[in-house]
């Protein structure tokens, strides 16, 4: 079983595309090039995480279409962190967990990162090298060392394993707040 993190998928919102520059022609093909690439990578038993903002604009609202879109889904549990565009159509999904924050045990050494949509300066087991994932900010920031954007817009529209993210994250700078919050902790 492995771990599938993504964020921004924006099911449906036709505005997202010239927003972000996503290469659609319009929101039926970004819908459909966002359910195969689930599909190449999630196998029947992983875990997929969607950090929010499954969908959004007026399909949001209709619960045929988030029914088809969430019918499609791989995976044999499907887990929503809730996003600023979650709306209650959205979380009446038979979603197997939805919260605001979560921490998942993954990684070589199983250790607990946290989830949130939204990029954080620090969370539980910052110290000890745990990572924050999260979304929101789409393809303006691809994060810090230790706090990884895994949205849609800064991973070719593909979900991501732990392995991926903890191999760009090793890529990244190391937050500039860092040290203003983790007083005397090694930067990571």
């Amino acid at each position: 079983m492995t771990n599938w993190y993504t964020a921004d998928t924006h099911f449906g919102h036709e505005n997202v595309i010239p927003f972000c520059g996503r290469p659609f022609r319009n929101t039926g093909h970004m819908d459909t090039v966002l359910i195969e690439n689930l599909w190449s990578k999630v196998e029947p038993e992983d875990d997929l995480w969607i950090l929010g903002d499954f969908a959004f604009g007026s399909k949001a609202k209709e619960a045929d279409y988030l029914a088809a879109i969430f019918g499609q889904l791989p995976g044999a549990r499907k887990h929503l962190i809730v996003g600023n565009h979650d709306l209650d159509p959205t979380l009446a999904l038979p979603w197997d967990s939805i919260s605001h924050l979560a921490e998942v045990r993954d990684g070589p050494k199983k250790q607990a990162h946290t989830l949130c949509h939204y990029p954080m300066i620090t969370w539980n087991h910052a110290r000890r090298d745990a990572l924050q994932l999260f979304g929101h900010v789409h393809n303006n920031w691809w994060g810090s060392r230790n706090s990884v954007n895994v949205g849609v817009d800064v991973w070719d529209f593909m979900p991501v394993r732990f392995e991926d993210i903890t191999r760009r994250a090793k890529s990244l700078p190391v937050n500039k707040h860092w040290q203003d919050v983790e007083h005397n902790a090694k930067a990571l």
